[in-house]
């Protein structure tokens, strides 16, 4: 299949996944160059490091053809990713007597706007209001799916909002929860931008529990009278609040239950953190859909959310998941599903954690160079040919 040992790790995981029913052995190939290079440190999501992060053998020119006009069919790549990860994810969860956790958010990845005269701009990119930058972005904007345990977090779907389209990112989040098949309790958290009355309905249809942040401006019914949480807020005493404990973080917390906007019966926590004074500016109103929960667990559970923030950083630094030049449309599709593969991949390899599997990654493939050098060495090769072989002709 190839000359580097590490491909052959690459190559396995692809077998394990049922890749080789469904592509040629040239598809299979490039795909296992372009995860070798994109965890090539130093990445930068060009072609060009495409190219030369993984020696690809073949000109450029076929890497440039794999992504915008080769006819392999990437949806049946990731269908293959998905399915392998939640057999992965809900023997974990069943292990461990633990409900599987969903969460969903968006990222921007941000692009530069073309001049007026470029020909050829990337395809799909808009202007989006980033929160984290409190400020619009032109670029694309993903909506991402994890799925999770308490111990691992994989990245299972994405859709890009595409304003043109007429898609809310709510709309796109339930086409995603549609393929979601599981038999194990499951929690989908959301922070508060996300959780449109017709999520959280498409979620219990399909007897998903919600854990999700909500604006402090969202009206709550305590004695059945319509209130504002942080006009609530205001009536409340120290003394009526409890003391709860998650991981380092103590919250003081208080419990609302019964009627919300949109849904009969949940659980509203009004959270405060324990050092921080107890005014509408520093509240936190998360919604909880599973009322038998306890205030502790409700709080932990949301925490798992973190995880898909970690996901966006690793993603983004490690893996470019914004770092694409391919313009196409279906072409950066294309690219994201492959980041993600790589993502999975170097999970899969450290049984648990993305950082270490990349390390671990990045080793194997400094020890395969310099046995690959010295086997030619060994072989006689000439030494040009191991340059052009390793790209340093």
């Amino acid at each position: 299949m190839n000359r580097f040992a590490h491909h052959q790790g690459i190559h396995k995981f692809f077998t394990m996944l049922g890749l080789s029913l469904y592509f040629s052995k040239p598809v299979m190939k490039h795909l296992v160059h372009i995860v070798d290079a994109m965890m090539t440190k130093g990445f930068s999501g060009t072609l060009t490091d495409l190219h030369h992060g993984s020696f690809h053998p073949n000109h450029r020119t076929t890497l440039s053809h794999f992504f915008t006009k080769s006819p392999w069919d990437e949806e049946t790549l990731l269908r293959k990713l998905q399915q392998w990860i939640l057999r992965r994810v809900g023997r974990s969860a069943k292990r461990e007597n633990q409900p599987i956790f969903v969460s969903i958010d968006d990222t921007i990845c941000q692009k530069t706007k073309p001049s007026p005269r470029a020909t050829n701009a990337i395809q799909g990119c808009d202007w989006h209001d980033s929160h984290a930058e409190k400020k619009s972005i032109w670029g694309h904007s993903l909506v991402w799916l994890m799925v999770h345990t308490a111990t691992q977090a994989f990245p299972f779907a994405f859709r890009l909002y595409d304003k043109t389209a007429g898609k809310s990112k709510g709309e796109l989040a339930i086409e995603m929860l549609s393929s979601l098949d599981v038999n194990r309790p499951v929690y989908v958290l959301m922070d508060s931008w996300h959780p449109s009355k017709a999520l959280v309905e498409a979620c219990l249809k399909k007897g998903f529990h919600v854990i999700a942040m909500l604006k402090t401006n969202c009206i709550l019914y305590p004695n059945g009278i319509a209130v504002q949480a942080k006009q609530l807020s205001r009536s409340i005493e120290p003394d009526d609040t409890r003391l709860v404990t998650v991981g380092e973080e103590r919250y003081r917390v208080y419990r609302c239950e019964g009627a919300l906007n949109g849904l009969d019966d949940a659980v509203v926590l009004l959270v405060w953190k324990a050092d921080q004074p107890m005014t509408p500016e520093h509240l936190h109103c998360v919604l909880s859909t599973d009322r038998e929960l306890s205030d502790e667990d409700i709080l932990r559970c949301y925490a798992e959310r973190w995880s898909i923030e970690c996901f966006f950083r690793q993603a983004k630094d490690q893996l470019k998941l914004d770092g694409y030049r391919v313009r196409g449309r279906r072409a950066v599709k294309r690219y994201w599903i492959l980041v993600q593969l790589t993502y999975v991949y170097s999970m899969f390899e450290s049984n648990c954690d993305f950082s270490d599997g990349l390390d671990l990654l990045r080793k194997r493939k400094g020890h395969s160079l310099v046995e690959f050098i010295y086997s030619a060495a060994k072989q006689n090769i000439p030494i040009d040919a191991v340059k052009t072989q390793l790209h340093v002709a």
